[in-house]
């Protein structure tokens, strides 16, 4: 009886927080800056696979899923993007983008794209040969990482 009615307020109590995080402002503004000027991609194949696989972090046509409007997911969802498009933005080849050259390196080295993010967006997943195609690519259009 007395675990009852512990269970019950502590699930109160998540969901009255539950509903109080959502009114925090942080993650909720999902505007998407225009492309100012993309990269001279070394063919429509890597811009491609760049799109399918890189667009939603590193560049300015982020698709919001539903899930990057409820907190705290949409907290994640808003810092990775904030982050991504700081270190490289392939709609904003108007400024310099010093991390460009480390993009293959990045794929090959399994670190991009980061691995809770394929989960969700299955159409990321690339196969080992269009993996191969993008670093070669990234490699013709940015030269070659470190």
């Amino acid at each position: 009886m007395k675990l009852k009615k512990t269970v019950r307020t502590i699930l109160v109590v998540l969901l009255v927080l539950f509903v109080a995080i959502q009114f925090v402002p942080y993650g909720r503004g999902h505007g998407n800056p225009p492309v100012r000027k993309e990269p001279a991609w070394n063919s429509p194949r890597t811009r491609e696979l760049v799109k399918r696989a890189c667009f939603d972090c590193h560049s300015n046509e982020t698709k919001w899923p539903w899930y990057s409007h409820v907190a705290p997911v949409s907290w994640l969802v808003a810092w990775d993007v904030e982050e991504g498009r700081k270190h490289l933005n392939f709609s904003e080849f108007d400024r310099e983008q010093k991390d460009a050259d480390e993009a293959s390196l990045q794929v090959m080295n399994e670190e991009m794209p980061l691995w809770y993010y394929l989960p969700l967006h299955p159409e990321a997943r690339l196969t080992p040969e269009e993996t191969v195609e993008l670093i070669d690519g990234l490699d013709a259009t940015f030269g070659e990482g470190d």
